[in-house]
C-alpha cells in the first residue's frame, strides 16, 4: 500500500491498481462544504486520470459517518441564487463525474450516509455497507429536499412510490432495508466494511479496463433509450469490444487454461 495526502480533507492511497479515498472530516461526521467537496474533486481527478489505478473506492473517516449530508451551517449561511452557482454548482458537477467515470467506483459505507451522502453513494456502481449503516434523504425536515441529483437518480435506481415515501417522511433506513430496496450489493460488520470493498475492488482490477470502461458506457447511454435502440446500441458497441486486445487476450486465455492478462487495449 502506498499512501497518498492530496488534501487534509480527503485521504488518497493506494491498494495495488485501486485507489481509496476517504473524507476526512470525522468531527463534523464528514458533511461536505465548499472546502471538502473542492478537495473530493481533485482527489478524484487524480486516481480517474492515473493509468495505473483501475477501480476507486470512496469511504468516510472513523467509524460514525461515510458523509452525514451536506454542512447546514453552510447551507443556512446562503441564499438561493448563490447556492445555486456555488455549492450547487459544485456538487452537481463532482458527483456526475463520479457517476459518469470510466473507472468501476465502489461506496465503502461506514456510517452515515445521509442527504449529500446518500446522492454521493447513488452515483457509485456498487455499494458495500457496514450492519450499522443509515441512509436517507432528511432535507424535508429541514425545508429542504435533495438537490445534488438525489431526487432524480433515486427514483430511477428504486420503486418510485418507494422513493418518494423516503423523500417525502425524510426518514432514515438501515442497511438491510437498503440492501431489500435495492440500494446496495451488500452489508458487512463494521469493521470490515473498507476490507470488502477493496476485495472487491481488486477482483474488478484483474478485469480488462478498457471493457469495463465500454460495459460502464453501454448500460449508463442504454439506460436512457428506448429498448430497440439500446439493443442497436449494445451491438455497435460489443463490435467495438471484438476489436481490441483484450477480448482476443480473454478468449486465448481461456482455450489456453490459464489466467488472462489483460492490458486495456
Amino acid at each position: 500500500m502506498e499512501k497518498r495526502m492530496s488534501d487534509d480533507l480527503v485521504l488518497s492511497e493506494t491498494h495495488g491498481a485501486v485507489a481509496l479515498l476517504t473524507i476526512n472530516r470525522p468531527a463534523a461526521l464528514n458533511a461536505l462544504d465548499g472546502a471538502t467537496l473542492a478537495a473530493f474533486e481533485r482527489a478524484f481527478e487524480a486516481a480517474e486520470a492515473d493509468p495505473a489505478l483501475r477501480v476507486i473506492v470512496i469511504t468516510g473517516a472513523g467509524e460514525r459517518a461515510f458523509v452525514a449530508g451536506g454542512d447546514i451551517r453552510d447551507l443556512d449561511s446562503r441564499q438561493g441564487l448563490a447556492h445555486y452557482l456555488e455549492l450547487g454548482e459544485a456538487l452537481h458537477r463532482v458527483f456526475n463525474r463520479v457517476e459518469r467515470c470510466d473507472k468501476p467506483t465502489i461506496a465503502a459505507v461506514n456510517g452515515f450516509a445521509l442527504g449529500g451522502g446518500t446522492e454521493l453513494l447513488l452515483c457509485t456502481d456498487l455499494r458495500i455497507l457496514a450492519e450499522t449503516a443509515r441512509l436517507g434523504l432528511p432535507e424535508i425536515n429541514l425545508g429542504l429536499f435533495p438537490g445534488a441529483g438525489g431526487s432524480q437518480r433515486l427514483i430511477r435506481e428504486i420503486a418510485p412510490c418507494r422513493a418518494r415515501e423516503l423523500m417525502f417522511l425524510g426518514e432514515q433506513i438501515g442497511a438491510e432495508q437498503a440492501l431489500a430496496l435495492g440500494l446496495a450489493n451488500r452489508v458487512v460488520p463494521r469493521g470490515d466494511v473498507v476490507r470488502e470493498a477493496l476485495a472487491l475492488a481488486e477482483r474488478l482490477a484483474g478485469k480488462s479496463p478498457l471493457v469495463l470502461k465500454l460495459l460502464k458506457r453501454t448500460l449508463r447511454e442504454g439506460a436512457q433509450m428506448p429498448l430497440p435502440q439500446a439493443l442497436a446500441h449494445e451491438h455497435a458497441m460489443i463490435g467495438l469490444v471484438l476489436d481490441s486486445a483484450d477480448a482476443h487476450e480473454g478468449c486465448r486465455a481461456f482455450a489456453e487454461k490459464r489466467p488472462a492478462r489483460f492490458a486495456g487495449r
